[in-house]
């Protein structure tokens, strides 16, 4: 179960990464050329939207490298890599696989009371 929160961290944040480039790029097109109305408005707090842009996939990359030596600190960052994505981003097309990977590396890895046993 490790190995596998390891590998949907690591993707949930590569993943988010791509999310957080646009989104970041979003506000800093809007916030240079301003808004077009009912086409390209700036969102409510451009501070979130930043912080999880950065903040997100970088928690679920961490979360990940480290859910095979410390379980349950990388479950809580991949389970809180998650909860930023969905606060900040909403759940949609775009969101749906790193919130779930991230989210669901962060269960495994909480879940994985022992190390992994090889067959």
């Amino acid at each position: 179960m490790r190995n596998a929160a390891l590998t949907l961290g690591i993707i949930g944040g590569i993943i988010g990464m791509f999310v957080g480039f646009f989104t970041w790029g979003y506000t800093e097109f809007i916030a240079w050329f301003g808004e077009i109305e009912d086409v390209a408005e700036q969102v409510d707090n451009v501070a979130i939207i930043r912080a999880a842009a950065l903040g997100s996939p970088l928690l679920a990359i961490a979360g990940g490298a480290m859910a095979r030596s410390n379980a349950r600190l990388g479950g809580i960052l991949l389970l809180v890599s998650a909860s930023g994505m969905y606060y900040a981003f909403s759940f949609n097309a775009f969101t749906m696989f790193p919130i779930a990977f991230a989210g669901l590396g962060g269960l495994l890895a909480l879940a994985a009371v022992k190390p992994d046993q090889t067959a």
